[in-house]
């Protein structure tokens, strides 16, 4: 299975007492609690996105702005952005953070990847800049 990311892990999990991340064979196994991962995926086109980030979940059912409130086209064109800074960050290791940039995002902008691939993306990059106090766009983040 293709993936747009081979996994997102960030900074909360090194601060874990034993927490451990090890992948293989597509699953994860690790100490993390399940309500501290999520899984986006379109199983139709082969893709997934897993996120393991405390709160996140928490986040997204709660703060977010719930499903409709952006049109797809708005969230594919803001996740094409982001990613491009989010690439370019992991491939500038002595300048950021690598506990927060650890692995480069395969996010084709030519790619149909549905509605609910790109709102959980948008959301998540939304909650790591507000978070992280980053800044992946020339848009300020906010809810």
């Amino acid at each position: 299975m293709k993936r747009i990311t081979q996994l997102l892990i960030l900074a909360l999990l090194f601060v874990s007492c034993g927490s451990s991340k090890i992948i293989s064979n597509n699953n994860i196994e690790a100490d993390i609690p399940e309500e501290d991962i999520v899984r986006i995926a379109n199983d139709d086109l082969e893709y997934e996105i897993i996120i393991i980030e405390p709160g996140f979940n928490f986040w997204l059912a709660s703060i977010a702005r719930p499903e409709g409130y952006y049109s797809q086209n708005f969230m594919e064109t803001r996740n094409q952005q982001m990613v491009i800074e989010w690439n370019n960050r992991v491939m500038q290791i002595q300048r950021y953070d690598q506990n927060l940039y650890e692995l480069q995002i395969d996010y084709n902008s030519n790619t149909d990847y549905g509605y609910d691939v790109n709102y959980k993306l948008y959301n998540y990059f939304i909650y790591f800049q507000l978070t992280y106090k980053q800044q992946l766009s020339s848009f300020v983040p906010r809810i």
